[in-house]
């Protein structure tokens, strides 16, 4: 059985661009982003979004889904980029 591919241009997520961009647009601190995940029931601390913005840490669906909440933009905007590679 071939291994999985986890590893995406040397990161582990491929939306850690446009997650950083939403932050900053809205002015969220990580604190201040993570208590806004947390009001959706997704418990991200400020030390994993730092991780998640830095590519060393994978981002799971149901997480994804909250950060499209929380920024209320579509998922599929947050997905774009990675999308329009393929």
């Amino acid at each position: 059985m071939a291994k999985r591919n986890t590893d995406v241009g040397g990161d582990l997520n491929i939306v850690k661009k446009k997650i950083k961009y939403y932050r900053l647009k809205n002015n969220y601190s990580c604190p201040k982003l993570s208590d806004m995940l947390m009001l959706y029931g997704i418990d991200i601390n400020k030390q994993e979004i730092y991780k998640i913005e830095k590519g060393i840490r994978t981002v799971v669906d149901y997480e994804l889904c909250g950060f499209a909440k929380v920024f209320n933009v579509p998922l599929e905007e947050l997905v774009s980029d990675y999308m329009n590679k393929l």
